[in-house]
């Protein structure tokens, strides 16, 4: 600030300098450098199939999520939509599902977009045990808008961002490959476990020299403890359900461990994520869920917080997240395993 009052900079315009700079620091890592990682959600079982391919299907009926993700609000930094359709294929012995995924950084200067297909086989092992194995074609376009960007020689002492850059654009602001993942899930009535790959083939995304995304891991496990009376049991309602999730990409790791429950037409949970680094593990966000899942309805909605507890202190405003689902009607048929007691949004 002070610096701003010597060169008669306007307060405004002081402001919007250096937030556009730190706009520019945050989007620059992933515009320039080769481990770009993907977007994630904290509701990860309102977006299934994106989390492991191996879940399509795995709701029998044709299922629709709808998820947006707005991270750090305050600066219009990352906003992320995703659409996905899933549902049970007698003749496959399987799932199908599409997922169309857009993520866009610093209001649309550094755009992903992807659209993939999914499969996944379906295995009763016996009447206790089912085994799920999902693989999954992507198509992924990342576009960058350079004439967005904005450098630190362009800034005028007394007008801003004013002045010609001497940066030199890439040849080329758009990159297309397609990219495999896998994925396997194990149940049972009580408990849950999974893993997944994604990007096997390791696309090269660099604009201004080769940049090979790398294969991002996950793990996932979860378990069912019932509560309430012993008649609603057999219900997906009156459960608390633990589950934790690891996800590896890069240099970048992180856990996020938490507990929800389905009580009625009301659900909820509490999450700590926490970032695992080499020399040090740094305590990431506090998430908080609230959702209603009605019996009666196919609908169900789901809303999360991101509470950052980073250094960051929460000043960027953490992230919003906002869940849709709808289940299709379908003809009646009898289920091959029981239904994974996930959260419900």
């Amino acid at each position: 600030m002070r610096k701003c009052r010597i060169i008669v900079l306007p307060k405004k315009a002081c402001k919007m300098a250096l937030k556009r700079l730190i706009v520019l620091v945050i989007t620059g890592v992933s515009a320039f450098q080769a481990w770009a990682q993907d977007p994630h959600f904290s509701q990860f079982y309102a977006n299934p199939i994106y989390l492991n391919p191996a879940f399509a299907g795995v709701a029998q009926c044709p299922t629709v999520h709808a998820n947006y993700r707005n991270q750090y609000p305050g600066m219009g930094v990352y906003q992320t939509y995703s659409t996905s359709i899933d549902q049970y294929v007698d003749e496959l012995n399987g799932g199908l599902g599409l997922i169309i995924l857009q993520d866009e950084s610093a209001n649309r200067t550094l755009r992903l977009t992807e659209a993939s297909l999914v499969y996944s086989y379906h295995l009763k092992v016996n009447r206790k045990f089912s085994v799920l194995t999902g693989f999954q074609g992507t198509f992924r376009q990342r576009a960058l808008d350079w004439g967005n960007l904005t450098f630190p020689d362009q800034i005028d002492p007394f007008y801003g961002f004013v002045k010609p850059t001497n940066e030199i654009a890439p040849n080329q602001t758009n990159t297309s490959n397609v990219d495999l993942s896998i994925g396997m899930v194990g149940f049972t009535e009580n408990f849950y476990f999974g893993a997944s790959a994604h990007h096997l083939t390791q696309p090269d995304e660099g604009f201004f020299r080769n940049g090979e995304l790398p294969v991002k891991v996950g793990a996932q496990a979860g378990a069912t403890l019932r509560m309430g009376r012993k008649r609603l049991y057999n219900s997906l309602d009156n459960l608390l359900i633990p589950n934790v999730v690891y996800q590896g990409q890069g240099g970048a790791h992180q856990i996020t461990a938490g507990v929800s429950f389905n009580r009625g037409p009301v659900s909820g949970g509490l999450a700590y994520r926490q970032a695992l680094g080499a020399v040090s593990y740094n305590p990431d966000a506090l998430v908080v869920l609230v959702g209603l899942a009605p019996n009666d309805v196919p609908w169900r909605f789901g809303y999360s917080y991101d509470y950052t507890i980073s250094p960051l202190k929460n000043t960027l405003g953490g992230a919003h997240e906002v869940t849709l689902s709808y289940r299709l009607a379908c003809r009646t048929r009898k289920a091959r395993y029981n239904e994974i007691k996930c959260p419900k949004f």
